[in-house]
């Protein structure tokens, strides 16, 4: 069957989940990485899912989610929404840890119980974010350009300026990317393992790249 991008399904949320484990461990599979790598899509996806679903699309082979992207439009509400509405229904399962995290795990948690890490004055101007995956069969046949594609024009339909990607400098798949496609380097001083991209959302209906 053909593969193709559609809005997101509620049916797709175990697969939405399957993809940000076998991606997120700086683009590869996170199993092994981590005691429990549920914690990833609970951190990474649930939240857009729940909060965002009208800006979460998924590339499908069939009826199955073989990739996402999914994101928000502002990114300081939805840290707030994070925390009022998202970490309750996850937190006792995750709970916040005492001290300073001393593994990948304990770093998920802490990350999880602060959503407030995400609003960095310097990314005030681009202010949606998002996150893109893809299980590694789908990778590199322009399938993630269409998924970016498809979110630019959904930011574009809600007047959003322009959004940003926070990703992990060593993944240098995902920075050349992300570089293909017209993203900037954002300067945040302070930004520990990660490097901040921005995209201006073009106010034709020209996508990126």
């Amino acid at each position: 069957m053909s593969v193709t991008i559609r809005p997101y399904r509620s049916t797709d949320r175990d697969a939405v989940y399957e993809v940000c484990i076998r991606t997120g461990h700086q683009g590869g599979d996170a199993r092994g990485h981590y005691r429990d790598p549920g914690i990833l899509p609970e951190i990474f996806a649930g939240p857009y899912l729940s909060l965002e679903p009208d800006l979460a699309f998924v590339l499908a082979d069939g009826d199955r989610a073989v990739g996402y992207v999914i994101g928000t439009a502002d990114t300081a509400e939805f840290a707030r929404r994070f925390r009022r509405e998202w970490l309750p229904t996850v937190a006792d399962r995750y709970p916040p840890i005492v001290g300073a995290p001393s593994d990948p795990d304990e770093v998920m948690a802490h990350l999880l119980h602060t959503p407030e890490r995400m609003v960095v004055p310097e990314l005030a101007a681009y202010p949606a974010h998002l996150h893109i995956d893809l299980l590694p069969e789908y990778q590199r046949a322009g399938h993630g350009r269409r998924l970016i594609q498809t979110f630019v024009a959904a930011l574009r339909a809600r007047n959003v300026p322009a959004l940003h990607v926070g990703m992990v400098t060593a993944n240098r798949g995902a920075r050349s990317f992300y570089d293909r496609l017209g993203f900037q380097v954002i300067e945040v001083p302070d930004a520990g393992p990660l490097t901040y991209l921005g995209l201006t959302v073009p106010p034709d209906r020209d996508p990126p790249g």
